[in-house]
């Protein structure tokens, strides 16, 4: 059970216009291995609601299976919560928003969940548009069962046991333009001062906002081989063996200009090279988006920013036709018109 913060906080916090402070949208101790990239995302999402005055009580945060799906725990603690199924996420949030849109949704997902088994759940998603904020944090492995290879991981990189993947990878960012997504954009977890805003946008967006955020592993891909390591074990001929004791880690930051490209030390002394997007990049072209992807990524680099956002997209209710007022607010009488009435709206049906 994940172990509640201590109530102590320091005196001088700034509240917000709701005169709450940073720890008031905090959640449990993280269990998560020290240095996960998971937990600076975390911090980032601790710093959005913050920053945006959303109540807590206002807050549905959902998941699924995975470590990625743990991190819901780790913030916002007074706010509503469900820990779903293996991939089931996507499928959970669109009946919560059915039933009550005045809520603010996040899912948290990783790219075992979302890319693999609950891949179908997640194309739903974006094709009805639910009004959400979906975060996949992206490390390319499956953490809790020992390090596989998802279906993120790059062609050619080898696991922590020396396998060679030889699946091509499924780029999140590229199937959520190709599904018609209206909020597209990717981060780099140690990047706070990037995924902060991107996290703050999406939050405000009107529709399905998909963010994916890149989140090293540091416990099964601190090896040679690995395009996402924090470890070149090989490279220093030492033998691998499993990871019973991970120790403690700095996280990794970054900060980079707008338009600029920067390589990212990882902690093994490999690195990972990001371009943020310029300031001039349009957003709403989703054409461009995609070559852009399929442009730098003959080059080795990985874009980030906000690819494309739709602005004018019609969202789940709009397409529905749902009330204005949520369907949990609705009276008994008006949701239950009794048989006559429900017996002419199927009329409307024939």
């Amino acid at each position: 059970m994940p172990s509640p913060k201590p109530l102590v906080a320091h005196p001088h916090l700034r509240p917000n216009a709701l005169g709450l402070t940073l720890r008031d949208y905090e959640g449990s101790m993280s269990t998560l291995c020290a240095g996960c990239g998971h937990d600076s995302i975390t911090a980032a999402i601790v710093r959005a609601f913050y920053e945006t005055d959303t109540p807590p009580h206002m807050i549905a945060k959902l998941s699924g299976i995975g470590c990625s799906s743990k991190t819901p725990t780790y913030f916002v603690g007074g706010a509503h919560g469900f820990n779903s199924a293996h991939g089931r996420m996507p499928s959970i949030a669109t009946g919560a928003n059915a039933a009550n849109r005045s809520l603010t949704y996040i899912g948290i997902s990783g790219d075992g969940d979302s890319l693999s088994i609950g891949i179908g759940q997640l194309v739903h998603a974006i094709r009805r548009n639910v009004d959400m904020l979906y975060v996949l944090e992206n490390n390319g492995v499956y953490g809790l069962t020992k390090g596989q290879f998802s279906a993120s991981a790059d062609l050619g990189t080898k696991s922590k046991r020396g396998e060679t993947n030889a699946q091509p990878p499924i780029d999140p960012v590229s199937l959520a333009l190709e599904l018609g997504a209206t909020f597209v954009a990717r981060a780099f977890s140690g990047d706070k001062a990037q995924l902060v805003p991107l996290l703050k946008a999406g939050l405000a967006h009107k529709g399905f906002a998909f963010i994916d955020v890149i989140s090293p592993c540091v416990t099964f891909n601190d090896h040679a081989g690995s395009t996402k390591s924090y470890a070149n074990t090989r490279k220093k001929l030492l033998p691998v063996v499993a990871a019973d004791f991970v120790p403690p880690a700095q996280e990794i930051t970054a900060e980079y200009a707008p338009g600029s490209v920067i390589s990212v030390t990882l902690h093994d002394g490999s690195q990972v090279r990001l371009r943020k997007l310029h300031e001039s990049w349009d957003p709403t072209d989703r054409q461009r988006a995609e070559q852009e992807l399929e442009r730098h990524r003959a080059s080795g680099e990985v874009p980030t920013g906000l690819f494309f956002v739709e602005t004018s997209g019609r969202d789940m209710h709009d397409v529905a036709g749902t009330t204005d007022v949520p369907l949990v607010e609705v009276p008994f009488e008006k949701l239950c018109p009794g048989k006559a009435a429900l017996d002419e709206l199927q009329k409307s049906f024939r």
